[in-house]
């Protein structure tokens, strides 16, 4: 499956940004919260960013897969979602506002358009009575 791709490689991110958290905590010694730190605040919220986008984004890829998208859509809104992900995480890490925008418009740009494609299967399935 197309999707088991991109959800494996976004598991990775997630955990190479949960560690970057553990690794900041650790070394700032700050156990809950960012202890009023800006560079571990940062990256708390990359971790948290990703968290919060990446679910929504591999259910909308999976059942737009399900219903028989294209490859060439999947793996577009894939490599867009996995791109903006990394892109928005390092713009926050490295305090970039220019990454950190690019990476919420290809991330909105996947979701927009894996939303429509997973609404127009859903309407051609309920108009040919397959749905």
């Amino acid at each position: 499956m197309v999707s088991s791709v991109y959800a494996g490689v976004a598991a990775l991110l997630v955990v190479g940004l949960t560690l970057q958290v553990v690794g900041l905590r650790r070394a700032r010694k700050v156990s809950l919260g960012d202890g009023g730190d800006p560079q571990l605040r940062n990256t708390i919220r990359s971790h948290g960013n990703a968290v919060e986008t990446i679910p929504l984004s591999l259910i909308l890829l999976t059942l737009a897969e399900l219903s028989g998208a294209p490859p060439v859509l999947l793996h577009g809104c894939g490599t867009a979602l996995l791109i903006g992900r990394g892109l928005h995480a390092r713009g926050l890490l490295a305090e970039s506002m220019g990454m950190r925008v690019m990476g919420m418009r290809l991330t909105v740009f996947a979701q927009i358009s894996l939303s429509l494609a997973n609404l127009w299967y859903a309407s051609a399935a309920g108009l040919n009575g397959s749905g």
